[in-house]
């Protein structure tokens, strides 16, 4: 194999494992009592842009097309609350204790994180849209409260019934979730 070709193999191979990394993140679900600081600061702090040399020849009347900026960094995870309620339960509390922790760090105390909460699609889709609403609300007051995050850098956002991550099982725990995404932009 000529050494450019294999150049082009490795650079392939680079800038495909970034984006599996991320659509992983979109899809796994942090379940209450497996969450952990660490493992949320991983996933909410902002990728470092890669930054590579190189020359392209173009041809006359070609236009460079920039890069898709980068999706934001974020975190799904399994908060239960009470039935058709926006009270948080015990084991949730316990999650978002560690969550505070984590947008408490050195890395992340800088941003601002939206917090979006998502219903299973039984019942009235509007209704549903009001109970997330009221349970991403729910999650920001927690945080506020016990774990002393500005309210200021959190932006509570329902999002109802839509973008289920189980539609294969619409009543499944995943499709009720709370997705804490990072705001900031690098």
């Amino acid at each position: 194999m000529k050494i450019p070709s294999l150049l082009f193999l490795l650079a392939a191979a680079a800038s495909v494992a970034p984006v599996s990394s991320v659509l992983a993140q979109e899809t796994t679900v942090m379940k209450e009592g497996q969450v952990s600081e660490s493992a949320l600061i991983d996933a909410l702090a902002p990728e470092e842009p890669v930054r590579t040399r190189s020359i392209r020849v173009m041809r006359a009347g070609e236009s460079v097309t920039p890069p898709a900026p980068p999706k934001p960094a974020k975190a799904n995870l399994l908060i239960t609350f009470e039935t058709n309620s926006a009270r948080l339960t015990e084991q949730a509390k316990r999650s978002l204790d560690v969550l505070g922790a984590a947008l408490a760090s050195d890395k992340l105390g800088q941003f601002r994180f939206g917090i979006e909460g998502y219903a299973d699609p039984r019942g009235v889709s509007a209704n549903n849209l009001k109970l997330s609403q009221a349970r991403a609300e729910s999650v920001r007051d927690y945080l506020v409260a016990n774990n002393k995050i500005d309210r200021a850098r959190l932006e509570p956002v329902g999002k109802g019934d839509r973008n289920l991550l189980n539609s294969s099982d619409p009543s499944a725990p995943e499709n009720r979730r709370v997705t804490i995404v990072n705001l900031s932009r690098q």
